[in-house]
């Protein structure tokens, strides 16, 4: 019994410590809040410092000035790479995610409630034809040059002679 008992505090007590790590790791380091359990909104609604934010998904928290700029994107790139292990899954590159309590089937972007309930503007986007959805072979954040040109050149539009030097390099490859 006291072995159970001692047990059970160190747990809490770990639990407490890791805790505690979280938050002040979150403080830090970007990607620590970027962290989304399906099967557990609550937590992630009060200890994700970044993404809840991002997202505009806690209702009493809702930025209508991050939705109107958001939404006022001449267009909007998602790019989704086929062999992505670090989005997980990897369809949240295009705000695809899973449902509310479970890790099954993961849905796409039009069936999420940022979605439908427009949070940040993407369904505004999507509907005025201004969302591109791509899906390009390859790992994280390893798109090809000629992927390159194909769907993110095009959108770039210089206003000054730096970024056309810039799209005259991408191109040149």
């Amino acid at each position: 019994v006291i072995w159970s008992q001692l047990s059970l505090l160190d747990m809490t007590h770990n639990v407490s410590l890791n805790n505690l790590r979280l938050v002040k790791l979150q403080a830090h380091l970007a990607p620590s809040g970027y962290l989304k359990i399906p099967t557990d909104m609550t937590a992630y609604l009060q200890g994700c410092k970044f993404l809840p934010k991002l997202n505009n998904e806690i209702p009493s928290e809702r930025n209508i000035t991050y939705k109107e700029r958001f939404s006022s994107l001449e267009n909007l790139v998602l790019i989704m790479f086929q062999d992505d292990a670090v989005l997980i899954p990897r369809e949240t590159a295009w705000f695809g995610y899973y449902p509310d309590g479970a890790f099954n089937p993961v849905l796409p972007p039009q069936e999420t409630k940022l979605y439908t309930e427009d949070w940040i503007g993407l369904r505004t986007l999507d509907e005025a034809g201004r969302v591109k959805f791509v899906s390009v072979p390859g790992g994280h954040l390893r798109i090809s040059r000629s992927d390159m040109k194909k769907y993110i050149v095009p959108y770039l539009t210089p206003s000054c002679g730096s970024s056309k030097q810039s799209i005259r390099r991408i191109l040149s490859y």
